[in-house]
């Protein structure tokens, strides 16, 4: 088995160059791959993006938000968090067999102290009912990766933050996650292994895994100048693309209400593909033009502050909504309750 580690931060970029190698990597043998990651979410393939993440709290701590090629649901990584993955060819055998990519992690947190690490379910991994890893698969062309996360020193105030979705504001058709309880791995560990920094815990963990006692005995897995700016070009199209990541997020029906001063306005909105598809606006406030020339303006926008932002700086919106300022109207189009 051959060893990588990325030096990147960005999700986006890790999941990127996880895709590539899946892809065209020389794969005689398997690659265990590791990676770190900056304050991030990442949402299942499948997932509404919408339904799925706090976006004002995402805005406002710089939280990035990717989607992964992989089922499952929406997870919060942090820098106390090292996420691994076994790239592979697919032998038939494999897939659903979260056991076979996991049991050597658990053996090697069993090692650290972690004796009651285990796998629950079909792919979650805990320590006293709490979960601390959360794993998914994919296959393409013979190929696949079996990846996970591991709560060494997570922040786990910001995890329900982030992903604290509120229950009335969209009724969709997507996957809810369940954010069960969790937990971080630091405290079960040995006293020796308790004050690591992360950059030692993932190679703590590669060095048990692998079966060397220096990392500079493992086998590198190199990457060449074309890959590397294969994965940007593959980072920057996918992972780090909008349309990827929001666009992606099923049909939702929202509908945002508030009283002012001057007024109730009513916004009942469609979303799909990340798009505002239909408007309608109702309401007792003071406009001397017809609303649905308002609404019509904001098809097709995408859903999201600086495209809405952009449509409603170029629209006259006394003639609508009277003296009901433009962030009052921004603010409720976009609003999570």
């Amino acid at each position: 088995m051959k060893y990588l580690v990325t030096d990147s931060r960005d999700i986006r970029y890790n999941l990127a160059l996880e895709t590539y190698l899946m892809e065209h990597a020389n794969l005689d043998e398997p690659i265990l791959y590791f990676y770190i990651n900056s304050p991030c979410i990442i949402l299942g393939r499948y997932q509404d993006a919408y339904e799925e993440i706090n976006q004002e709290y995402v805005d406002q701590h710089n939280v990035i938000v990717t989607r992964r090629t992989s089922g499952g649901g929406a997870v919060y990584d942090d820098l106390g968090n090292v996420s691994f993955s076994f790239i592979t060819k697919d032998d038939g055998d494999s897939i659903g067999n979260f056991h076979k990519f996991t049991d050597p992690v658990i053996a090697a947190l069993h090692k650290l102290g972690a004796t009651e690490a285990k796998m629950t379910g079909r792919n979650d991994l805990q320590i006293n009912g709490k979960k601390f890893s959360g794993n998914a698969m994919k296959t393409e062309k013979g190929r696949m990766f079996s990846h996970g996360t591991l709560m060494y020193d997570v922040d786990l105030s910001v995890i329900g933050k982030a992903l604290n979705v509120p229950a009335d504001k969209i009724a969709s058709k997507g996957i809810k996650s369940v954010h069960s309880r969790v937990t971080n791995l630091k405290p079960f560990f040995k006293p020796e292994f308790q004050n690591l920094t992360i950059e030692e815990f993932r190679d703590t963990l590669a060095k048990t895994i692998l079966g060397v006692e220096d990392l500079n005995d493992a086998r590198e897995y190199e990457l060449d100048a074309k890959t590397k700016r294969d994965v940007e070009e593959l980072n920057q199209s996918v992972f780090s693309n909008w349309d990827w990541i929001y666009g992606q997020s099923p049909k939702a029906a929202i509908q945002h209400r508030k009283h002012f001063p001057q007024g109730t306005v009513d916004f009942r909105l469609t979303i799909k593909d990340g798009r505002i598809t239909t408007l309608t606006t109702y309401g007792d406030f003071f406009g001397q033009k017809p609303i649905e020339e308002f609404e019509k303006q904001l098809i097709g926008t995408r859903y999201e502050q600086t495209a809405v932002k952009n449509v409603l700086d170029n629209i006259e919106l006394s003639n609508y909504f009277g003296k009901i300022s433009e962030t009052d109207i921004l603010d409720l189009l976009l609003r999570q309750e």
